[in-house]
């Protein structure tokens, strides 16, 4: 591995540049990944790591981009010689996030080798080792399930012996500002006698009285994260069918979530893409440019008198949420592909992303209404005409929706539908807005971007994931297995700032560095 990709590499008994100010203590994130933990660390204190370890070039690689004054060493944490590094100098904050896959239930049933499962000892490894210069204080993350390890009790009784102070709690990123229900366990560890502080919560349940009487912000929303712009093809014009459990949780979740929720959510892309619950009658709607978890996102077309948005008249093919017609809204949910449940609203945080991130998948359907001169036509309690993929994919959609829920659901669909109402069966394929109807007449998807998979990690908007890696673009795949197994940054920044004040820098410190 060439150790040039980074801005400092390892050299055996080097001090990184940014180590010129010996009034600080050292900063080392044992287990850089991509760069969340440090990124939490930066946001708390206005410095980056001094010291950065991870076996992986790939992580190393991304985390370089965004902390490029860090000293990067691509070494086991096993045969990292730290006191090298730190030159005896005293460390303030060891940040420790061990791999997590034999303790999370994500795994399934493949067996973890023993080195993973004994990652947490390398922290008492460095305590031992540093000596008298061991850090001032410890933060560990991990998942919930790691409280039952084995070892744990054992492994904080062995930092107790070393005169830390331990605590632990499982704590929630959508409750520090990041758009994800991600729960994870913090172990602090503190020796310098002083108070471990678990900072207070900033967001909460939009519904609860700390919200609405502003003592709290609302959690943060899936449908922050997402880029309306970017199109969704169409789920009937796929080269390869999708998986049968695939398509059950879109049917699942359009029932759920559109045609049986009272107040679906809705974008209102007349408003700069800002979002708005359906709770009511809507003015005239236009589109504008806005799109494991699947983003279903109903298109409604106000297709009346003459001002009708999308051409009905045709398959609806590659969706987007762009370009529309001139009047169209976007329901919105996100289905999950990686447990038996039908996903998500969309007003609600993202559920955890994984390393693979394969779960991710936006899904919109298009919705047409039922009006006067609608090329679907008559009134919405007069029989619907015979409808076809050829006239958009209404029949489609009606054939899928009812082999998901079975023959209750009415005649085939080329006989006249019977009476629209959204207490009828048919409320399969209508979906009431303000008292009027809509049906659905297509179904996209798309997997979740790397980029807004980061947003969802709660990184910041100018996070570097896209680079040249040896020659070439750092790949997809690399992009969202880094954030899958990051450490959201609010987390970091909160319990930093809230623990270790005393280690930030300021301005003029930062541009002598």
């Amino acid at each position: 591995m060439s150790m040039d990709l980074f801005s400092n590499s390892h050299i055996a008994g080097s001090v990184p540049p940014q180590m010129v100010n010996s009034e600080h203590e050292l900063i080392i994130d044992a287990f850089a990944g991509g760069g969340g933990a440090s990124t939490g660390i930066e946001l708390a204190l206005g410095r980056s790591p001094d010291i950065a370890i991870n076996h992986c070039d790939k992580a190393l690689a991304m985390h370089a981009q965004n902390h490029p004054q860090t000293l990067h060493l691509c070494e086991s944490v096993w045969d990292v010689h730290l006191q090298s590094y730190t030159n005896g100098r005293p460390v303030g904050l060891l940040w420790a996030s061990p791999d997590c896959r034999h303790f999370s239930n994500a795994r399934g049933a493949a067996p973890v080798s023993k080195s993973v499962r004994m990652l947490a000892w390398s922290v008492v490894h460095f305590c031992q080792k540093l000596g008298s210069k061991r850090p001032r204080v410890i933060m560990l993350e991990n998942v919930p399930e790691f409280k039952g390890w084995e070892d744990f009790e054992a492994w904080q009784g062995a930092l107790r012996q070393l005169g830390y102070r331990v605590e632990h709690r499982i704590l929630r990123a959508c409750d520090y500002g990041a758009p994800t229900i991600r729960r994870r366990l913090f172990v602090i560890a503190r020796r310098d006698r002083k108070a471990i502080i678990w900072p207070a919560p900033t967001h909460g349940d939009p519904q609860s009285e700390a919200v609405r009487t502003g003592a709290l912000k609302p959690w943060r929303t899936e449908a922050e994260c997402i880029d309306w712009s970017i199109p969704c093809p169409s789920i009937f014009e796929r080269k390869r069918p999708l998986a049968e459990n695939t398509l059950k949780r879109i049917a699942a979740g359009i029932q759920k979530f559109v045609i049986d929720n009272s107040a679906p959510f809705i974008l209102n892309m007349s408003h700069g893409g800002r979002l708005k619950p359906l709770n009511k009658p809507f003015s005239t709607i236009k589109t504008e440019k806005g799109g494991c978890r699947a983003l279903v996102m109903p298109c409604i077309d106000r297709t009346f008198g003459n001002s009708r948005g999308a051409d009905i008249a045709a398959p609806l093919g590659t969706v987007t949420t762009k370009g529309i017609g001139n009047s169209a809204l976007v329901a919105v949910f996100l289905a999950q592909h990686n447990f038996n449940v039908s996903g998500r609203a969309a007003d609600a945080p993202l559920s955890t992303i994984t390393s693979r991130a394969t779960q991710q998948n936006i899904v919109t359907s298009h919705l047409v209404k039922l009006w006067g001169t609608c090329k679907h036509g008559q009134k919405v309690d007069a029989p619907m005409p015979s409808v076809s993929a050829g006239s958009s994919h209404v029949g489609e959609v009606r054939a899928f929706l009812t082999a998901y829920y079975g023959t209750s659901l009415g005649q085939p669909v080329d006989e006249p539908m019977g009476t629209v109402t959204t207490k009828d069966r048919f409320g399969l394929v209508t979906v009431n807005i303000g008292g009027e109807p809509y049906v659905i007449s297509d179904i996209g998807m798309r997997m979740l971007s790397a980029a807004e998979l980061y947003r969802a990690q709660g990184f910041p908007e100018d996070y570097r994931i896209e680079f040249d890696y040896n020659g070439k673009p750092f790949p997809k795949t690399e992009q969202t297995a880094k954030c899958g197994n990051s450490v959201c940054p609010p987390w970091a920044q909160a319990l930093v700032a809230a623990n270790l004040p005393e280690l930030r820098v300021d301005a003029a410190e930062r541009r002598a560095a």
